[in-house]
């Protein structure tokens, strides 16, 4: 494991967002969803996809309070250009767990 310094954490936006729109995402090559985040009025609403279909359904999922990185550079992801990225925990069946707020937080608050 490397190091990193305090500086290098505080150029990382690690923000919550409520998914607002969940939609299966037929072309990508392992089970995923599109989703759109909302980050609030001074982020906005950010696409990306994510491989959680193994434990999240769509009704699951809309609504529901996420923590994600809203300062990565655009990445192409299929036909997707995915403007964030929501965050997980591996399992060792290979599912993901979503990182999510245990108590209700405004849309936007960043990571401490």
């Amino acid at each position: 494991m490397s190091h990193i310094s305090w500086d290098d954490f505080q150029k990382v936006e690690i923000r919550v967002g409520t998914i607002v729109e969940v939609e299966d995402f037929l072309e990508a090559r392992n089970p995923a969803y599109k989703l759109k985040v909302d980050f609030g009025d001074k982020i906005g609403i950010k696409k990306s996809s994510a491989q959680i279909t193994d434990l999240y359904t769509k009704d699951e999922l809309l609504n529901k309070k996420v923590v994600a990185v809203v300062n990565f550079p655009v990445k192409q992801i299929g036909p997707v250009m995915s403007e964030c990225l929501v965050t997980g925990f591996h399992r060792e069946d290979g599912s993901v767990v979503l990182a999510v707020p245990d108590s209700d937080v405004h849309d936007g608050a960043r990571l401490a």
